[in-house]
């Protein structure tokens, strides 16, 4: 539920308000707080030009106010605390109560007014991503403006020159704010028909974030550069992030942006897409091809658009398997194939908790339930109308469905599929499978001739035999 707070009450913001009468302000806007990481359904204008408005998966688009025909906006930086999935939180910094803070949408030519508060204990700025603006309203601290100072407000104003899918996120001690979640998205709609940009009929956005949280803990590792173990959409986790539910034949789009420290190769299943645009614009349609995967680099925006023409709950990830995971260690031994007949139930006297990583592999992991430490999430996890699904981190579904609606959201639950669309068990009686018995050629004989295949063999210490 959306709460309102008076931030005028503080006398700081008091003081910080009169900096900027130049703007002929009677008050700030009143800043629109959200507590809920659920997927709000899209913001209707009503006021300004209209626009066919985008739906923040997790997430939700910040209310505005017009004023003498500026739009203004207010965005309040301070300490949030997110749920990432459900049984594990995040103590975190965002805005207007979350992580991501909420999406700004406006319009081509819009002249918007952004009021920008902040409450966390070090000073920041907001870089808006993207944008063509005057150069002292980049947001780069030192290099186009002062600091924002704990306590006080600051306004940024331009007009929004042309559409596209942004983002905003701090240019000020960026390692630590980025790393505790401070991003949000912007989007501009076009204000006349583009030749460019296609009418759909859901347009979704989420901003693609990392986090390095220890279990049992709540607040992200800052200096981590590349070993997160939470990989997230919108600052959340599979099974945590919802599914994006759309009707059959609908014209969909997703625009997405990354903010992690590493590329994701972004797959969608069962559908064609077109990569349509970018941080820096739509794009031309001859450069414009159908595959399945796209990936997004560090920094970037993609926007794609597809026909929704195949029923069915069609899995949406990132395709960097390690990505697919959540809490996950990289010093992990590979114990695949090692016999561990007779020793686990030794160790469980002393353990109880002890669990066997990953003898057949990691599924079972997900099977048996591995008691976890506080706050923290499993590897794999998620029950779908099968079993296991076996993911975690940045995974959902695309949920097509002939009987959804226009513009209900909501989940319709699981795919009813067809009788004799299922893959099953053959039970009949199978001829032997061909296998490869040849290494293949090379492309040109080696210097010296290779040794026949060594056996390897390990000795151990006599100290340590027995074992």
């Amino acid at each position: 539920m959306m709460k309102r707070r008076d931030f005028l009450a503080s006398a700081g913001l008091v003081v910080a308000a009169s900096s900027v009468s130049r703007v002929a302000m009677a008050a700030l806007p009143e800043p629109v707080i959200q507590a809920t990481p659920d997927t709000m359904p899209p913001l209707v204008p009503n006021s300004g030009r209209p626009y066919n408005p985008v739906v923040t998966l997790n997430g939700w688009t910040l209310p505005w106010r017009m004023n003498n025909g500026v739009k203004e906006f207010h965005l309040v930086a301070e300490p949030v605390v997110r749920e990432i999935a459900p049984g594990m939180v995040a103590h975190l910094w965002g805005y207007n109560g979350q992580s991501p803070g909420p999406t700004i949408e406006v319009v081509e030519g819009d002249r918007v007014r952004l009021f920008v508060t902040n409450k966390l204990p070090e000073h920041t700025t907001i870089h808006w991503h993207g944008q063509r603006l005057p150069n002292g309203m980049d947001g780069v601290g030192g290099l186009n403006q002062p600091q924002i100072q704990p306590g006080k407000t600051f306004v940024y104003e331009f007009v929004a020159r042309r559409p596209g899918t942004f983002m905003y996120h701090p240019h000020a001690d960026e390692m630590t704010q980025m790393a505790m979640g401070m991003m949000g998205f912007w989007v501009t709609h076009p204000k006349t028909r583009n030749p460019l940009i296609d009418e759909v009929n859901r347009d979704f956005c989420f901003l693609l974030n990392a986090y390095d949280v220890e279990p049992g803990s709540y607040t992200p590792k800052v200096n981590t550069m590349l070993d997160f173990n939470l990989w997230t959409w919108n600052s959340r986790s599979f099974p945590g992030i919802d599914s994006l539910n759309v009707r059959l034949n609908d014209k969909v789009r997703i625009r997405i942006g990354n903010l992690t420290m590493t590329n994701h190769p972004i797959h969608l299943h069962g559908h064609e897409f077109l990569v349509t645009g970018t941080d820096g614009g739509p794009t031309p349609k001859s450069t414009r091809w159908y595959e399945v995967t796209t990936d997004v680099a560090v920094g970037q925006m993609r926007q794609i658009e597809f026909l929704a023409d195949e029923e069915g709950d069609w899995a949406f990830h990132c395709h960097k398997s390690h990505h697919t995971m959540n809490a996950m260690g990289h010093d992990v031994p590979t114990m695949v194939g090692v016999d561990h007949s007779g020793i686990a139930s030794k160790i469980r006297k002393l353990i109880p908790d002890y669990m066997v990583m990953g003898e057949r592999g990691m599924a079972d992991m997900a099977e048996m339930e591995m008691p976890l430490p506080d706050n923290t999430l499993p590897m794999m996890t998620g029950q779908g109308p099968f079993g296991p699904v076996e993911m975690g981190g940045m995974f959902t579904t695309l949920k097509v469905r002939r009987d959804q609606k226009p513009g209900d959201y909501k989940d319709p639950g699981w795919f009813k599929h067809p009788v004799g669309t299922v893959a099953y068990e053959f039970k009949g009686s199978m001829a032997e499978p061909q296998r490869a018995s040849s290494a293949g050629n090379q492309a040109m004989p080696r210097a010296t001739q290779a040794s026949s295949p060594t056996e390897v063999r390990v000795r151990k210490p006599n100290a340590h035999t027995g074992h």
